[in-house]
């Protein structure tokens, strides 16, 4: 069995992309907006004031993209592996496609026209069974 401990900042990652995607994590970040914008005028609608939202959300922001990417990126290597799974154990699949996402571009766009070819006959093979 496989061991389920991940890092701290797997676990981090996780956690706060889960929250960040939460109904009261938005009605929270707008409840901050309003509050910002209704202070405007206690603060002449100064530099500073402007300051704070900006710089808050640039950090917020900056910091986002890192944690969300981790997450997004352990949860592409899952699929990953379950779909290389799934070609293993299904008969007749071609198991050398378990490993296209390590491929460059051009190899992948070649791959893709054999599978566009294929559809292609598929389709007129089944043109002409219904004529």
């Amino acid at each position: 069995m496989a061991d389920h401990r991940s890092s701290f900042f797997s676990r981090l990652a996780k956690t706060i992309a889960v929250a960040a995607g939460k109904p009261l994590t938005f009605v929270l970040a707008v409840a901050v907006l309003i509050l910002w914008a209704v202070s405007g005028p206690v603060f002449g609608f100064s530099d500073t004031w402007q300051l704070v939202i900006n710089t808050g959300t640039t950090i917020v922001t900056f910091l986002m993209v890192f944690l969300i990417q981790n997450t997004q990126n352990r949860d592409t290597e899952a699929i990953q592996i379950k779909l290389d799974e799934l070609i293993r154990a299904v008969k007749g699949t071609r198991e050398e496609v378990m490993d296209l996402e390590e491929l460059d571009e051009r190899e992948l766009d070649a791959i893709r026209k054999e599978y566009l070819d294929m559809a292609e006959r598929a389709r007129d093979a089944l043109e002409t069974r219904r004529k």
